[in-house]
């Protein structure tokens, strides 16, 4: 007697074919350190960073006083108002007679007194000779009016001509001064605004030095803020570049027996081995 089936547990009926899982992982070591940093991360990038203000700097106490010049305005107008006026006086006719000499007056009697005194001893001549009232009398008295007349006449050109010069003079005078103030009150008003200029810009060097002192102030709090980001990132940089080790773990999933085909097989190998046994 024969049998075909094969050893027992081989049981005919269908099977399920089987699957595997194959998991890399870091070493674990490794793996934990990782898994910290990133914790640490997330827990920094959820406290909000308190960004320090942009400050700008005042303005410096000499801009303060260039500014307060710069509003003064009218520098120098005093001493050209003063120029003004000496050119426009000096525009008008001058007033002759306020230069005449205030003596003129003397000379002119003391001329008149003089011509009487040679008209009376003109006549006292002409009694003594006997020729009063004659024609010679006439003629030398009219000589001596006329000598009295033109002396005044000359003494008063000169008085005139004295004035006059003294008159211009002062005109002279008047524009020549009415230019230097003019001059000076330019000079006034350029002098004040280098004035300004020059506070406005030491005044600007202080503030630039005041707002380098807020940036750095601003900086240094910023780099504050952001160094627990900075160390972060720094052991990130080291475990990116250490070796990686990595493990691999393998599940499989064996092939599904089906369980009447197993049972027929046991059931055939028992027999099997019964026949074996009996006596031939």
């Amino acid at each position: 007697m024969s049998f075909i089936f094969g050893g027992g547990g081989g049981g005919g009926g269908q099977t399920q074919s089987g699957s595997s899982v194959v998991t890399q992982r870091e070493a674990p070591g490794v793996e934990a350190r990782k898994l910290s940093l990133y914790d640490q991360a997330a827990k920094l990038a959820s406290t909000p960073v308190s960004l320090p203000a942009v400050q700008v700097a005042p303005l410096s106490g000499l801009e303060k006083a260039g500014i307060a010049q710069a509003g003064q305005t009218g520098v120098g107008a005093g001493t050209v108002s003063q120029g003004i006026s000496a050119l426009q006086t000096a525009q008008t006719a001058p007033n002759i007679s306020s230069f005449l000499n205030p003596y003129q007056s003397y000379v002119t009697d003391e001329i008149t007194r003089q011509a009487g005194m040679a008209t009376n001893r003109l006549g006292a001549q002409a009694v003594a000779s006997g020729a009063f009232g004659g024609g010679r009398q006439g003629i030398a008295e009219a000589e001596i009016e006329r000598a009295r007349l033109a002396n005044i006449g000359q003494a008063q050109a000169q008085g005139f001509q004295t004035a006059l010069g003294a008159a211009q003079t002062q005109r002279q005078q008047q524009l020549a001064a009415g230019a230097t103030l003019g001059s000076l009150g330019q000079q006034q008003q350029a002098m004040s605004l280098a004035d300004i200029q020059a506070q406005m810009q030491a005044g600007g060097v202080q503030r630039g030095i005041g707002q380098a002192g807020l940036e750095a102030q601003r900086q240094t709090a910023l780099q504050r803020q952001y160094e627990p980001y900075q160390r972060i990132e720094f052991l990130k940089g080291i475990m990116t570049n250490l070796p990686t080790t990595q493990s691999t773990l393998t599940a499989t999933t064996a092939p599904g027996a089906n369980p009447v085909g197993q049972a027929l097989g046991a059931g055939l190998g028992a027999y099997s081995a019964y026949n074996l046994m009996q006596p031939r």
